[in-house]
């Protein structure tokens, strides 16, 4: 793990939500950084976690009174903010988030956030309902105008049964990124430079409500993706349907088929770099039915299939708008660097990653390199086979993201 937060204090307001249990992963991913993090929590905020489990974690002091003897015989709320590099609140409550907007100062949080001189990263957690009120918009506003940086919220289910729209706090990975982005003052190697990745699958209609998939969950393109904007690119991620959320800091062009994600990239040439992760369908149906098409018995018709375009044979052999660098996928099952090194030929590419799908290969628990949180690739180019450790698919992105800052330097010097 890249200590990209060595040596940096991260003060972690938790307020009192369901989502303050994410705040146990975020601490952990944190520190995985090389972050110091200390905890401030508010009475609500204990009554979701304790304190005992977040000061396991932070191994430090967890502080929850404002009017602590200990704490605060040398003014601690005051001390607390100013020896802090980034103050992340998170959840942040519509509660909380109204507080920050108006001045007020009426527990240990609050008042630690009026006594900040560092950024301030929030990361709101409501129902849909809440986030939506005008006053929390109006409170948005406030914060956003007084520089206060924001992270989500983003859509899906509530806690709440049968609740669901956007209200979601952030996911921990989403919340370190924008953490690193903020304060990560490493050299930015791919500043200035614009690099296209395309993620996830592709859906090619057979009917209204059937379609031709595969099993790709998109999560090592969004990573990918993420990576390459930590380093300063402008990206564009090109998305197939996924479940996962965009990555922050990245320009996302969602599509459904082949055929869309192939002039979507098409009309963002040219670029520095193009990196296809997306797991394209190789055939759609030769037409779609406009009405369902009803079971039958005995089966029914054979399905004709077309072929789709080859994104990335047609960005590799461009004529006049290839990029610099093109690095495709291989999804395998067998012959892994032999089939890969065929394909980086026939395409055009300058590296092929490819990786083993197969049901025995072992990696990713029990669903495997597809929806899986981790993945085991093997670099290939025209000379060379390289077959790297399994690892998380952030870690995987990390390294991609430095082979194309590398290989892009060198083609300037």
């Amino acid at each position: 793990m890249h200590k990209t937060l060595s040596g940096k204090t991260i003060l972690l307001i938790i307020g009192g939500g369901i989502a303050a249990y994410k705040c146990l992963d975020l601490i952990r991913r944190l520190r995985e950084r090389g972050a110091q993090v200390r905890c401030v929590m508010t009475s609500a905020a204990e009554q979701f976690v304790t304190p005992l489990a977040v000061g396991a974690l932070t191994a430090d002091t967890v502080f929850t009174d404002l009017f602590d003897r200990q704490d605060e015989h040398d003014v601690g709320h005051i001390r607390l903010a100013r020896e802090a590099d980034l103050i992340v609140v998170a959840p942040a409550t519509a509660d909380l988030m109204a507080k920050m907007a108006h001045g007020l100062a009426s527990d240990l949080a609050s008042t630690v956030l009026m006594a900040a001189s560092s950024p301030v990263l929030v990361a709101p957690a409501m129902n849909p309902a809440m986030w939506t009120h005008p006053a929390t918009r109006r409170n948005r506003d406030t914060l956003s105008g007084d520089g206060i940086a924001f992270v989500g919220p983003n859509a899906g289910e509530m806690a709440e049964s049968g609740e669901a729209g956007e209200g979601r706090m952030a996911e921990p990975l989403e919340i370190v990124a924008a953490v690193v982005r903020l304060l990560d003052d490493r050299p930015k190697p791919l500043a200035g430079r614009t690099v296209i990745v395309t993620s996830g699958p592709t859906h090619e209609p057979i009917d209204p409500v059937r379609y031709i998939a595969n099993r790709s969950s998109g999560k090592q393109g969004h990573a990918i993706a993420a990576a390459l904007a930590d380093l300063g690119a402008t990206v564009r991620l090109v998305s197939g349907p996924v479940q996962v959320a965009d990555p922050p800091g990245v320009d996302v062009i969602a599509v459904e088929s082949a055929r869309e994600m192939h002039d979507a990239v098409h009309q963002l040439l040219p670029a520095d770099a193009a990196i296809f992760a997306a797991a394209v369908a190789d055939y759609r149906p030769a037409s779609e039915a406009d009405e369902k098409i009803k079971k039958q018995a005995g089966g029914i018709d054979a399905i004709a299939l077309a072929e789709n375009p080859d994104i990335l044979a047609s960005v590799g052999n461009h004529a006049t708008q290839r990029p610099r660098l093109v690095i495709g996928f291989a999804a395998e099952t067998q012959e892994l660097a032999e089939n890969a090194r065929a394909k980086l030929a026939r395409k055009g590419a300058d590296f092929i990653i490819a990786n083993d799908v197969s049901h025995d290969s072992g990696i990713g628990g029990a669903g495997g390199v597809m929806g899986g949180d981790r993945n085991r690739v093997t670099l290939v180019s025209k000379d060379d086979a390289d077959r790297w450790p399994e690892m998380d698919k952030a870690e995987v992105a990390v390294r991609i993201a430095d082979l194309v800052a590398r290989h892009l330097q060198t083609l300037t010097t």
